[in-house]
């Protein structure tokens, strides 16, 4: 039997000063959250991201759970979302009691389309949490535009984009609140790991207390009070150190691995504009006034196309094409919490046709077009 080379499907990227870093939190005795490299991380964050507050917590699960509680979300309250995207978006405001109302996305960028959110507000509705799908940015200029008119709040789930824009401005940014992912798949990695960006300068002083397990623990330790209590609900959401030293690094790194990843993104694009133009595949959109960060490469397959026939041919040639996100509607507890409103019938459709291939920051030319012919040779 032949035997093939394995392409994984991403392999993380370790910074070239991560070990330095780790023993200097070792050295200053510093292991629990918020030492010396999370507040540089915080500090780095905020320029980076052009936002005025940002708090690196354990995930960016933490993070969006963290939104809900700022935002008082409570049992009843209604939030619009895509059904397209990882079940962490949802999951943090039914924990609150909430319904996610779920609406199509676009064709196009397979983003929240926003031409369906407003048909979907209600009494109910609280807040729009919109998901920048592959790092490509959402229309924000219409979706801020329906949350100052129903006076809503806008919450970013941008899980996949740091370092990606909408208009020059960094996504994570541009709402009320905003959600990173550092998870070991994400372009910038901490192995886990997630930061809030609080937008609204109002909700600064809760978020600090509900990171800190509902106390006043980071007045403390600013001098503000001679000792620190239980003022409201909240989690343990910071990070260890560790984690903090780990993605400094990463931080100090992250123009160039987004340059990188820009370019192995295009070479892919490059190479699939045949199969695009013969109709066996569609490559990813791009519109003009969004700026991505190389996060995900995807093709959407021709319905007559069967992705799980594809898939398996690939994987016996240990290339790791994978599909992508089951649309919350159609899950178990998406129908036990949520709703839609409307047709998804684009969420359907793509959901079956999408598939993924291997991507990371130093992945090799040889390897892509490993997964180039690949794929020619499955497809014709």
């Amino acid at each position: 039997m032949k035997s093939f080379k394995i392409i994984p499907f991403n392999t993380p990227y370790i910074s070239k000063n991560v070990l330095k870093n780790i023993r200097g939190s070792f050295k200053k005795n510093q292991l629990s959250g918020d030492g010396d490299f999370t507040k540089l991380c915080h500090v780095w964050l905020e320029k980076k991201a052009k936002t005025r507050k940002t708090l690196l917590t354990h995930s960016c699960t933490a993070a969006l759970e963290m939104t809900a509680i700022l935002l008082k979300i409570n049992a009843g309250d209604e939030i619009i979302m895509p059904s397209y995207t990882f079940v962490s978006s949802a999951n943090a405001f039914v924990l609150r009691g909430a319904v996610p109302v779920f609406v199509d996305i676009r064709e196009d960028t397979l983003n929240i389309d926003e031409n369906l959110i407003e048909a979907a507000i209600t009494p109910k509705t609280r807040a729009i949490l919109v998901v920048h799908y592959a790092g490509i940015a959402c229309e924000m200029d219409a979706i801020l535009k329906i949350g100052k008119k129903y006076k809503l709040k806008i919450i970013e789930d941008a899980a996949q984009g740091f370092d990606a824009k909408y208009k020059k401005k960094p996504l994570g940014s541009i709402g009320d609140l905003g959600a990173y992912s550092f998870h070991e798949s994400k372009n910038i990695s901490s192995g886990e790991g997630g930061a809030l960006l609080v937008n609204d300068k109002k909700l600064i002083p809760a978020a600090e207390i509900i990171r800190e397990k509902g106390t006043d623990r980071t007045s403390f330790f600013r001098g503000k009070v001679d000792k620190y209590t239980w003022r409201s609900i909240g989690s343990s959401y910071l990070p260890p150190e560790l984690i903090g030293a780990f993605l400094y690094s990463q931080f100090l790194e992250s123009d160039s691995i987004t340059a990188r990843r820009i370019k192995k993104w295009r070479y892919y694009h490059e190479k699939f504009l045949i199969l695009e133009k013969n109709g066996l595949i569609r490559r990813p959109k791009v519109p003009d006034e969004c700026e991505h960060n190389g996060h995900i490469y995807y093709l959407i397959l021709n319905s007559k196309i069967n992705r799980n026939k594809l898939l398996k041919i690939l994987h016996t040639k240990n290339i790791f094409v994978l599909s992508h996100y089951i649309p919350l509607h159609l899950s178990p507890a998406g129908k036990k919490y949520g709703r839609t409103h409307g047709s998804l019938k684009n969420t359907n459709f793509l959901a079956k046709q999408i598939i993924r291939l291997p991507l990371w920051t130093n992945i090799s030319k040889k390897d892509q077009d490993i997964v180039i012919s690949a794929l020619y040779d499955a497809l014709n």
